[in-house]
């Protein structure tokens, strides 16, 4: 028997598969009254988790795993690169990475925000070759075969915005 699906798991997640790239839940925000809010940090495979900055605050940078970053670079070249002149600038074929968040409503009635990392990247060939290599972290688990969620289903559909965002994200 399964416990019950909670707002508070931060079981690893399947990524949601676009057609040049993912999106994967990240954090989970609870936002009680007039208090900041609390996050619940959710367990993947993939980017590093948030980090805390010393007493305040947490750093959203969205930044890959160490082992991930460096099967990138293998594959795709430095994230930076240097011209001639010695400045740098962006390597293009990198995959872009920004956040996307989303209301759920639980059964129990909670509210929270997911936070998900999106990974767009520049060209099909690319992102099947991460795809493959990196199947298992994609779906959440780890060489030894956890399949675990604990997620509760989306209560509420996107709104225009996140609709036209959706949109752009399977186009990239």
């Amino acid at each position: 028997m399964t416990a019950p699906l909670q707002p508070t798991a931060i079981h690893a997640v399947p990524a949601e598969l676009g057609e040049c790239g993912f999106r994967l839940l990240m954090i989970r925000q609870f936002n009680v009254g007039a208090v900041p809010p609390a996050f619940a940090i959710i367990d993947q495979r993939v980017m590093r988790m948030p980090q805390r900055l010393g007493r305040h605050g947490v750093s959203f940078a969205a930044t890959f795993l160490p082992e991930v970053m460096e099967w990138l670079i293998d594959h795709l070249g430095r994230p930076s690169l240097h011209d001639e002149t010695g400045r740098s600038s962006r390597n293009p074929r990198w995959p872009v990475v920004c956040w996307h968040d989303r209301e759920r409503y639980w059964p129990s009635g909670a509210v929270t925000v997911e936070w998900f990392a999106e990974v767009a990247f520049q060209d099909h060939s690319s992102w099947l070759a991460f795809r493959t290599h990196w199947h298992d972290s994609l779906t959440g688990r780890m060489a030894d075969g956890d399949t675990s969620s604990g997620e509760a289903e989306q209560c509420c559909e996107p709104d225009a915005e996140k609709e036209f965002a959706d949109a752009a994200f399977q186009r990239a």
